[in-house]
């Protein structure tokens, strides 16, 4: 009887009442552990993952520091210091699997804090992965370790770019917007380039993706008068409106001229 009581204890029924999984539909809350900190929960089709707010989602500290991230990188750190040089510095198979494990606990977090909306800790830890697959290209003893995570960059660099984006749009800054997703394409298309796969840029989902943001961003910006008579002139030359051409330069040089502050 001891045995079933304790067993009941551990259901997870109770905690999941009331909150179904939708297949297709990523679910995310935020909740108050015994500690009284906040956990983030997401829903999944046989339970739930619960991770840490801040710090290693699963609240531990390898090596008494954050992650297994910041040890390699300060065991780096400490290597050229000694040695005055990167070279020979190797992370083992067995130090990259538990690197890709680990760099798994902040995927799913990122994707919470996304749909949850709260994007600078999602810019926060898909940075972070970043440099997972960084270290680990640069240093893997194998090549498998090396190139296994290269498949995801894309679709970090998209998340990392998404979040920029998002927040600069939340400080009411389009332009600063418009700018990230540009930088993020760019980023993108150098990866693919350095593949030598340079198709791989026009079929990537990511980009797509990023491509709708920009055209969402750019609807939102007003055209400078500026711009709208350099459209006009082109139109005119391109029609030979040369008269109209002319009256359109001496309205774009007295515009021109006013943001310079030169009096007319």
């Amino acid at each position: 009887m001891a045995f079933n009581s304790v067993m009941a204890s551990k259901d997870l029924r109770p905690i999941l009442s009331g909150w179904p999984y939708k297949s297709g539909q990523i679910t995310v809350r935020k909740i108050l552990g015994h500690d009284k900190s906040i956990r983030i929960q997401m829903r999944l089709d046989l339970g739930v993952i619960q991770m840490h707010e801040k710090g290693r989602p699963d609240g531990e500290r390898p090596h008494n520091v954050e992650s297994l991230l910041e040890y390699h990188t300060a065991a780096l750190e400490g290597y050229v210091s000694r040695n005055g040089t990167e070279l020979g510095f190797e992370l083992t198979p067995e130090e990259c699997r538990l690197l890709r494990e680990e760099a798994a606990m902040y995927y799913y977090r990122y994707l919470s804090l996304f749909v949850l909306e709260e994007y600078e800790p999602v810019e926060r830890d898909t940075a972070r992965n970043l440099r997972v697959l960084d270290l680990c290209r640069k240093f893997a003893a194998e090549p498998y370790d090396r190139f296994v995570l290269e498949q995801y960059r894309p679709y970090i660099l998209m998340m990392n770019t998404r979040a920029k984006a998002h927040r600069a749009l939340d400080a009411n800054s389009n332009r600063a917007a418009l700018a990230h997703v540009e930088a993020g394409l760019t980023a993108i298309r150098e990866f693919y380039e350095t593949l030598g796969q340079p198709d791989g840029y026009d079929a990537c989902n990511e980009v797509t993706i990023l491509k709708a943001l920009r055209g969402m961003i750019s609807k939102d910006i007003p055209t400078s008068p500026l711009v709208r008579l350099r459209r006009r002139l082109d139109r005119a030359v391109s029609e030979e409106r040369y008269e109209d051409a002319a009256e359109i330069r001496d309205e774009i040089r007295k515009l021109e001229t006013a943001d310079d502050g030169t009096p007319g």
